[in-house]
């Protein structure tokens, strides 16, 4: 039987982790579970994994500094960090890091795979859909490429603010609520969550700044609008 999905699960507590991966196992999950940030980096970058989640603090490697090597590799594979932590600064570090999410101790089995699933899902969307092309002005944004195209200039997107700006761009001109985009686009309306999306909605603002038909409205209080032209 084919498995659900390859997992990279990094955690030193191995009490834990054997108990994180005999549940996924059971639910149908390939898991390679680690004990350090360091042998997690290893297994990455010898093998093909869909979706890693990576505890926070470890020997040798914190999962930062983990996810930072992963993504230098992939914006597409979702990474979870399970932390046992619930400062902000943890969590939006953590964010910049490259996390798509987040899970704090102790939780539940199943919390953590409706978590799992809903990262999964989205990179499957990814990879079967035909090319999702918008126009925004006189820019082009290509989903499929990651890339905004401004006449001979090209800016590289991550995946989060691909995300991102597809949902804006399915609903130009038109007032989102705070919490409908991060459901719709982190899976879940979370007060952390919403510090990193301010963060990347001021990273797209600096991709339209050539183009002044082009704005990243905030509406204080209630959410953001995408105004370009109809």
């Amino acid at each position: 039987m084919q498995p659900k999905a390859r997992v990279l699960l990094a955690e030193d507590d191995l009490s834990l982790g054997y108990v994180i991966k005999d549940n996924l196992e059971q639910e149908g999950y390939n898991v390679l579970l680690c004990s350090d940030g360091e042998q997690a980096l290893q297994y990455f970058q010898k093998s093909e994994f869909d979706i890693c989640l990576l505890d926070v603090m470890m020997p040798a490697r914190d999962g930062f500094s983990v996810a930072k090597k992963i993504r230098q590799k992939s914006d597409l594979i979702p990474i979870l960090f399970i932390t046992a932590k619930s400062m902000e600064e943890d969590k939006l570090k953590g964010f910049t890091s490259g996390a798509d999410d987040y899970i704090t101790k102790p939780f539940s089995m199943k919390e953590l795979l409706m978590r799992m699933e809903v990262f999964l899902r989205r990179t499957k969307k990814l990879f079967s859909d035909q090319a999702q092309e918008y126009k925004l002005g006189k820019m082009h944004f290509s989903y499929t490429d990651l890339k905004i195209y401004n006449g001979e200039e090209v800016s590289n997107l991550t995946q989060k603010e691909a995300d991102l700006l597809k949902f804006l761009c399915e609903h130009p001109n038109h007032i989102l609520k705070r919490d409908e985009v991060l459901l719709n686009v982190w899976g879940k309306d979370d007060y952390f969550l919403g510090r990193s999306m301010d963060v990347f909605v001021t990273k797209l603002r600096k991709h339209f700044k050539n183009d002044d038909s082009v704005n990243l409205e905030t509406i204080h209080g209630v959410g953001f609008r995408l105004n370009t032209p109809a």
